[in-house]
């Protein structure tokens, strides 16, 4: 039998697939994030089944017990609280660890909040990048805002209600005041989707607090964006006083773009200087 992972309601309690019921019912045991929160569901389709936990801190020590249920020809099923396991969830470390070991998984489709808020932004869905939560540490926030800020493709973000704030500043800091939108709760009772710039959206979370779950969705870099950020950073820390290898590591390192190519253009500007 396959390890199945099996995504779970992001709200509504009816957003499940028949096939996810079926994976359940027919479970030998389910490996879920907090077990309380599964046990609703669990009990709501009247669905008899034996839970462990398996989350952020415990995951590591599950993956031997589990794994070796698989290879004895277990029903494992792999759940998390809500959506798709091990997408800014636990799950990846076992998923891995079975392909590694040759042992077949099985991933069923079904909810998942990225997708729904990328159309309710009203922005391009012809390409985006899902990034999940951004990093704890401000410096390592600022170097991948930075780097994602020439993408042209459509910026997916999952925040923390007690950091929208400070997110929405730094994305404007970092990316500008690009198209946005703030989907929050979704399929829940209370959802609720806000559009505009980032600027309005940061006034909003000022003026209230925004409780729940949120996905954030930003507008890509438009073409001359992507061609003439790097560069003005690059000539903002000259000014700096900073050495030249300094500019081409640090803007290298923020923007993604080839030390060979930082240094060849600073060549040029000096050239025409010169």
């Amino acid at each position: 039998m396959p390890l199945i992972v099996v995504p779970t309601p992001i709200g509504n309690l009816r957003d499940i697939t028949l096939r996810s019921l079926d994976a359940l019912k027919e479970a030998d045991i389910i490996a879920c994030e907090d077990t309380r929160r599964t046990a609703k569901l669990l009990n709501h389709y009247d669905i008899k089944a034996p839970l462990v936990s398996c989350h952020e801190y415990n995951e590591r020590s599950r993956v031997e017990p589990l794994l070796e249920r698989v290879e004895q020809g277990q029903k494992v099923v792999l759940v998390s609280d809500a959506g798709m396991p091990a997408i800014s969830d636990p799950g990846y470390l076992i998923i891995s660890s079975a392909i590694e070991r040759n042992l077949e998984v099985d991933v069923l489709p079904g909810p998942s909040s990225i997708l729904p808020a990328l159309l309710l932004s009203g922005l391009s869905p012809d390409a985006f990048v899902f990034l999940g939560f951004l990093p704890e540490k401000k410096k390592k926030r600022r170097v991948l805002l930075g780097k994602v800020a020439l993408l042209p493709w459509t910026l997916i973000f999952y925040v923390p209600p007690h950091d929208l704030q400070g997110t929405l500043e730094e994305m404007l800091e970092a990316l500008g005041d690009r198209k946005a939108a703030l989907v929050r709760e979704m399929s829940k009772l209370y959802q609720e989707t806000l559009r505009g710039n980032i600027s309005y959206l940061l006034e909003v979370a000022r003026l209230e607090s925004k409780r729940g779950e949120l996905v954030l969705v930003v507008e890509g870099a438009k073409m001359a964006e992507t061609a003439e950020t790097w560069k003005e950073e690059a000539l903002r820390l000259t000014s700096e006083k900073r050495s030249a290898k300094d500019v081409v590591s640090l803007v290298a390192e923020r923007y993604g773009i080839t030390k060979s190519a930082v240094k060849r253009w600073l060549r040029e500007c000096a050239d025409e200087e010169g």
